[in-house]
C-alpha cells in the first residue's frame, strides 16, 4: 500500500506554459463609462454659503474594461481601447484615444498602445505608438516616434521620444526633424 502512495506523488517539474500562473480579473464591465467630476464651494456669495457645485472633469468610455485590482499589484485594462474626454475649467474638450490601455493603481501611471492620438481644444494634435500618462504629476510622456501638429501656428514636427504637462505649456521633444516656425520676441 505504500508503494502506492509513494507512486501517487505529484514529482512532476512545471514548465512552460503549464508553469505560468493564470490570472483572471475580479470584474468585467461592457460598454464601460466612467464621469470623474470634481467638486468645490460655489462662490455665489455670503447668503448662499455651503453650496456645492461640481464640475465634469472627464469622461472615460470603453467597449470593455478588465478589472485586476484583487492583485498584489492591482491595475485595470481596457483591452479593446478607450476615449478619454477632458473638460477644462471654461468647458472646452480635448481628447484621447488609443488602441489600449492599462492605468495602473498604485503609481498612477497609464499607459497608452496602438495609435495614440491627443486633440486638444485648440487645434494642437500629437500622435504616437504608444504614451505614457503620469496622473499624479500631470506629466506625459514617451520614447516612440511622434508627430505634433500646431494648426494655430502652422507647424508639423516629427520626431522621437518628448515629454510635455496636459496643457501643452511645456513640451521638450528629445530628437525633432519637419516643419517648425519659432516666434522671436522683439525689444523696440
Amino acid at each position: 500500500m505504500a508503494i502506492l502512495f509513494f507512486s501517487c506523488a505529484d514529482n512532476y517539474k512545471r514548465v512552460g506554459d503549464e508553469a505560468i500562473k493564470k490570472i483572471f480579473p475580479g470584474g468585467v464591465a461592457e460598454d464601460f463609462i466612467l464621469t470623474y467630476t470634481e467638486t468645490a464651494p460655489d462662490k455665489l456669495g455670503d447668503s448662499q454659503e455651503g453650496i456645492i457645485a461640481s464640475r465634469i472633469v472627464a469622461v472615460l468610455t470603453s467597449p470593455i474594461s478588465n478589472d485586476f485590482d484583487n492583485l498584489d499589484f492591482p491595475y485595470r485594462t481596457f483591452p479593446e481601447g478607450l476615449m478619454v474626454e477632458f473638460y477644462d475649467d471654461q468647458g472646452a474638450k480635448s481628447t484621447v484615444t488609443a488602441d489600449y490601455a492599462i492605468m495602473y493603481s498604485y503609481t498612477n501611471l497609464v499607459d497608452l498602445q496602438g495609435n495614440v492620438v491627443i486633440a486638444t481644444s485648440d487645434g494642437k494634435t500629437l500622435e504616437t505608438p504608444q504614451l505614457y500618462w503620469d496622473r499624479a504629476g500631470d506629466w506625459i510622456f514617451t520614447q516612440q516616434k511622434f508627430k505634433y501638429t500646431n494648426l494655430e501656428e502652422g507647424t508639423i514636427m516629427d520626431g522621437e521620444g518628448m515629454d510635455f504637462n496636459r496643457s501643452f505649456s511645456f513640451f521638450h521633444a528629445n530628437r525633432t526633424y519637419g516643419l517648425m516656425s519659432i516666434k522671436e520676441n522683439r525689444d523696440d
